[in-house]
């Protein structure tokens, strides 16, 4: 709901959509709702009705395009009875178009009279609804010899329906000059795309009064109605940080790390295929799941069940742990959500269990697994986001991500979202004596310290095993070092 004591704000019925529309559309004005086919224009619109109806509101459907029974029949398709609202049909097989006046000698659109309108008034004035919806607005366009006098008779419209403070949600399909001319007589308009990667897209470019969320959000039709999900964004509150640490469990890993994670501090641990960055995560999830507040992770480049076999290998007992509570994975199927939709799946699991941390394995698979991730400004912009939503909230965060070299350091990380990080981990290759052999170093560290010097690491049966620092060494961080002393 607005602070502003002289505007009443009404649910749209829609989850998330009134988080745009900042409370909710305001009571006794008219918003257009524009978007091409097949974008859900006709769903926001039932939803902004059912909504009235467990409100115990009058609601009415002006329709004009498909008949009653369809209507309610797509409407309880996806779970939403608009049985119990009023119908008008002015489509030009309907009843009251035909009982309006007789078209027998010259074409509706060359007919330039309100009789129809004027009907519809007095049907809205026996009626006397809270909210209209009315689907499509260029029905009435049909009775009118050109865009002016439709313009002209909209506006009377408009102002006899704000004038009895009656909430009005008008669809349209986009069609040019006409649209200018009805985003500048509505008072908020609700915009609808669809992009062939990201799918459904929604927006709120204006809202009188009480202003709007900006930007693209996602927004997906299933089961159960139409849910829009506002893209986090970057929050620049502050928050008491009182650092405690989260150790692996692993000694010399954690002694590299200067004792181990500080809670709160996003961690992104790089390096090639085959390394064992997962395996490093999973000491962190495995540590904070017995130890601490428990641990969530999120599998976009693995099965769950790859994941749970390698690690219970290594003496995790994934199964054991998930039942306890303790632990949580999921594997995100690919191409399933949209970013805001993970974003809100990760937000509700982080409000629920409070853990102390949070995996997301990896990068790449996030980029390819997302829907409308392609980009890699738009990766790095909504990774950001929900990496700070989660330190906020007190959560770590480990990001893992994968390098395309084998040896070598060209960059810290694969997509240039180092700066999103507190802390860089970094897992490499490096030849010695016509063997490859891995290594883990720390990049950055903000809080804390850490050691300088990398040591070399093994993945064995019992997971990992981290020797000693390699000194007498150079050329670590190129791949191919010289040395004067054997460290491990």
């Amino acid at each position: 709901m607005t602070d502003n004591p002289r505007l009443t704000q009404l649910s749209s019925g829609v989850s998330g959509l009134d988080t745009l529309l900042n409370g909710g559309f305001i009571d006794g004005r008219l918003y257009l709702v524009i978007g091409p086919p097949g974008t859900g224009k006709t769903t926001l619109g039932v939803e902004f009705l059912q909504a009235g109806l467990d409100a115990g509101e009058t609601v009415l459907f002006i329709h004009g395009e498909e008949s009653k029974a369809d209507l309610c029949a797509n409407a309880a398709a996806l779970g939403i009875d608009i049985s119990d609202a009023s119908f008008l049909d002015i489509g030009p097989e309907s009843e009251f178009f035909n009982g309006s006046r007789s078209y027998d000698v010259v074409r509706p659109q060359d007919v330039a009279d309100d009789t129809l309108i004027s009907d519809v008034r007095t049907a809205i004035e026996e009626l006397d609804p809270d909210r209209v919806l009315i689907d499509p607005v260029t029905q009435f366009q049909y009775v009118e010899p050109n865009e002016y006098q439709f313009r002209k008779r909209i506006i009377s419209f408009a102002r006899f329906l704000k004038g009895r403070g009656t909430t009005v949600l008008a669809t349209k399909t986009p069609s040019g000059q006409m649209d200018t001319q009805l985003r500048s007589l509505s008072d908020g308009v609700v915009s609808l795309a669809y992009e062939e990667e990201a799918g459904r897209r929604i927006s709120v470019p204006k809202h009188r009064g009480v202003g709007q969320r900006d930007g693209t959000h996602g927004l997906e039709i299933r089961e159960g109605g139409a849910e829009v999900y506002p893209a986090l964004s970057t929050d620049q509150s502050t928050r008491p940080f009182e650092p405690t640490q989260l150790p692996s469990g692993v000694d010399n890993l954690d002694t590299l790390l200067g004792g181990g994670l500080e809670r709160g501090t996003i961690t992104i641990i790089s390096g090639p295929s085959g390394t064992g960055k997962t395996t490093m995560a999973t000491e962190f999830l495995h540590s904070a799941a017995t130890s601490g507040d428990g641990a969530v992770g999120y599998l976009f480049e693995e099965s769950f069940e790859t994941f749970r076999y390698r690690a219970e290998t290594f003496g995790i007992d994934i199964t054991g742990l998930q039942a306890d509570g303790t632990l949580t994975v999921d594997e995100v199927d690919p191409l399933t959500l949209s970013a805001e939709e993970f974003a809100r799946q990760v937000q509700t699991r982080v409000r629920r269990q409070s853990p102390e941390l949070v995996v997301i394995d990896g990068v790449s698979g996030y980029r390819t697994a997302i829907k409308g991730s392609a980009s890699t400004v738009d990766l790095r912009r909504r990774l950001h986001a929900l990496t700070q939503h989660l330190t906020n909230t007190d959560t770590s965060v480990i990001v893992i991500d994968q390098q395309s070299e084998v040896t070598g350091l060209p960059q810290a990380t694969s997509t240039n979202v180092s700066y999103v990080a507190d802390n860089i981990v970094f897992q490499n290759y490096i030849e010695l004596d016509g063997e490859l052999e891995r290594v883990v170093g720390v990049l950055k560290k903000r809080v804390g310290d850490f050691e300088t010097t990398p040591r070399q690491f093994r993945v064995t049966a019992d997971g990992l095993e981290v020797g000693a620092p390699l000194t007498g060494m150079h050329g670590i961080l190129d791949g191919v070092p010289d040395r004067t002393d054997r460290a491990w």
